[in-house]
């Protein structure tokens, strides 16, 4: 038996490092690494049994071309030669007709690799495809964070070992961030108080001593609130603020002003006394830090309730003490030099730029020059995408010619009229940075391919070549690749013992003396006052809400991310697509635990499975994980019922901010 090293791929800020048991060619067993400083040799659900996913039935190993209606999911099997042809000759044909803008290319992160996930870059710059604004995750959460505090790092999750009270704020940790519990049953020994703020009570709330519900869309106005006992009370660090902070005076004025406790209740559903209590207790606190979520960004409102609650640490000198200060998530992108896999100069142009959460439109609506071909690699649009009524109306046309490469046949798939066999991570190089720690790593195939799986750095360089792009960028290996990145590597990484990531050991890379206080803004200060910006200080303004009932939240669900594991029916086998609702909105409505009921507005109509449950709050419902539409009880998922809106900065995704109303199934 060999044990090897490799890294979890998916879209998560835990990054993981795993443990590999291959026998006979075969994965047997993944265990979370031991020696990985982040993830501590536990792993959650999902990963414990990785090899399920790499070894599944449903894999697909070969090319297909459709033979059925689309949507049908009817293909038969097919050569690597004849597709890259195939798609070779649509695409020529397509260029000469409409212009090569009417190709876009749909991705996100079903891998995070530097390689896998930026390979098709290079490619579509080079053929002058339309681009795409990813920006279905949470842009808004950056925007929040850059506009206050620059480019300014984020704390180490040690941090919060040395806290003594922390704040989950909009973050179902048990789902989405679980090994940063570990920091915090560490501080729960020395007596640190966990608080859980959320729009409902999450299994989180297991952890917490104390759960504060606030309503959907309104975190800002509760930070303000907060922040105006804060000042009423004095609670301040002076000195800090002086220091490194830049507008607390004008804010003050504001929050005192605008802000009163009995407003911000009738904002958020807290009571004032609950509100006074926090913002005492946060103020009083030696080294309070802010773990925030991503939900409370998908709001119309959802930069400025980020960049409003990143002002609260700053008034208390939060930075300024060992454990203290707030985490969005961490950078360790800049360690590696990403435009030597994007080559950005391989444009001829610029072409036009689509939202990806606006394809349902971009599919279906009058442009210049039409989309006509679809290329769709490491994500599931006809899933996860907003709008889902439209997106498959887009994807159901018979002039779209789209190709999917992809390891399963999910709900995106079963409408390409071509679909390509995908490697899993474990069948292919890449190299890692994390978005919640400071570990990077290099991981190199555990087992041979199967089938005719490819890589997307393969499938691009096949598909250069297919296209005459005659750059000898795409005649280098995946791992080529990576060792060039290495051989330019940054200060920061020049500065750790390299060696380790070249042998596939997870290296966590130093923090400079001091990181928590400088302050990479154009002032060198906090910038509560941010004049660059056109609502120079934080205010609360609401979110967009629908002509409905009750607001939805679509929380995560810890065997699903986003709808990646949904081939798993170990994982999947009980409780898909429930709906929670209060008692009390229950009773109203006259619908019955356990029966199926129809969630609808403007946009389309779902089935769920309900659940009677006092952990959500009247005025709103709660389902939980993107579920393909062969696994729920009707024929459309969650997203038929979310929206297309562009939050107010960042142009992210809205899917927290949608209402619907509720029915009894017929």
């Amino acid at each position: 038996m060999e044990v090897l090293r490799s890294v979890c791929p998916y879209d998560c800020p835990d990054t993981c490092g795993l443990i590999i048991n291959v026998e006979d060619g075969k994965v047997i067993k993944v265990q979370g690494d031991p020696e990985h400083p982040f993830t501590r040799g536990t792993l959650c659900p999902k990963m414990a049994h990785y090899e399920k996913t790499v070894h599944s039935k449903k894999r697909i190993l070969t090319p297909l071309l459709r033979n059925g209606a689309k949507g049908s999911g009817r293909f038969e099997p097919i050569s690597w030669d004849k597709a890259i042809k195939h798609i070779a000759t649509k695409w020529k044909e397509i260029i000469v007709k409409y212009g090569s803008e009417a190709i876009l290319p749909y991705s996100y992160a079903g891998t995070m690799g530097l390689v896998q996930r930026n390979s098709g870059h290079p490619f579509f710059y080079s053929i002058g495809a339309s681009r795409l604004d990813r920006t279905i995750c949470a842009p808004a959460k950056q925007y929040g964070w850059d506009a206050v505090m620059g480019k300014t790092m984020g704390p180490h999750t040690d941090e919060i070992q040395e806290s003594d009270l922390i704040i989950l704020w909009g973050i179902h940790a048990l789902a989405t961030d679980i090994h940063i519990i570990h920091d915090i049953n560490i501080a729960k020994k020395k007596g640190a108080k966990v608080w859980l703020i959320d729009t409902f009570e999450t299994d989180t709330a297991k952890i917490a001593d104390k759960v504060i519900i606030v309503k959907p869309g309104t975190d800002g106005a509760l930070a303000l609130g907060m922040m105006n006992v804060i000042a009423r009370d004095n609670l301040i660090d002076k000195n800090f603020i002086n220091k490194y902070v830049q507008g607390y005076e004008e804010l003050k004025d504001n929050i005192l002003k605008d802000y009163p406790l009995d407003k911000v209740n009738e904002i958020t559903g807290i009571d004032a006394s609950v509100i006074e209590n926090m913002a005492i207790q946060y103020g009083k606190a030696k080294a309070p830090f802010i773990r925030m979520g991503s939900g409370l960004s998908r709001y119309g409102n959802g930069a400025m309730s980020v960049r409003t609650i990143t002002c609260l640490p700053a008034l208390v000198g939060a930075w300024g003490k060992r454990g203290g200060g707030l985490l969005t998530s961490t950078s360790t992108s800049s360690a590696f030099d990403k435009k030597l896999v994007t080559r950005e100069e391989f444009q001829k142009k610029e072409a036009r730029i689509i939202n990806m959460n606006e394809l349902g439109n971009a599919l279906n609506e009058v442009n210049d020059p039409p989309i006509m071909s679809l290329y769709v690699y490491h994500s599931n649009p006809a899933a996860v995408a907003p709008d889902q009524n439209k997106v498959l109306k887009g994807l159901s046309r018979e002039d779209l010619f789209t190709v999917v490469h992809e390891r399963f046949m999910t709900d995106t798939a079963k409408y390409a009229d071509i679909v390509l066999p995908a490697t899993t991570s474990l069948e292919h190089s890449d190299l890692y940075n994390a978005y919640g720690h400071y570990v990077v790593q290099r991981a190199y195939p555990a087992i041979s391919t199967l089938g005719e799986a490819k890589s997307n750095w393969e499938v691009f360089s096949l598909l250069a070549d297919a296209m005459d792009i005659n750059k000898s960028f795409f005649n280098q290996s995946a791992d080529e690749l990576i060792n060039s990145i290495l051989e330019k590597s940054s200060s920061w990484l020049a500065n750790t013992k390299i060696e380790a990531l070249l042998k596939g050991k997870p290296l966590e890379l130093p923090l400079p003396d001091g990181y928590k206080t400088n302050f990479r803004t154009p002032s060198g200060k906090i910038e509560i006052l941010n004049p660059a910006e056109d609502e120079p200080l934080p205010r609360y303004f609401e979110p967009h809400g629908d002509n409905a009932e009750f607001w939805l939240i679509n929380s995560p669900d810890p065997r699903l991310l986003n709808s990646s594991f949904n081939e798993r029916e170990d994982l999947i086998k009980d409780n898909r697509m429930i709906l929670q609702v209060n008692p009390e909105d229950a009773s109203k409505i006259g619908i019955e635990d356990g029966k199926l009921v129809t969630a609808y507005n403007e946009r389309g109509e779902v089935d769920f499975k309900l659940k009677i449950t006092n952990k959500v709050p009247k005025g709103v419902v709660v389902t939980q994980g993107v579920w393909w539409i062969e696994n729920t009880p009707g024929n459309r998922s969650v997203n038929a019922l979310t929206s297309q809106r562009l939050t107010d900065k960042g142009n992210g995704s809205t899917f927290y901010d949608v209402k619907i109303n509720i029915k009894a199934k017929k």
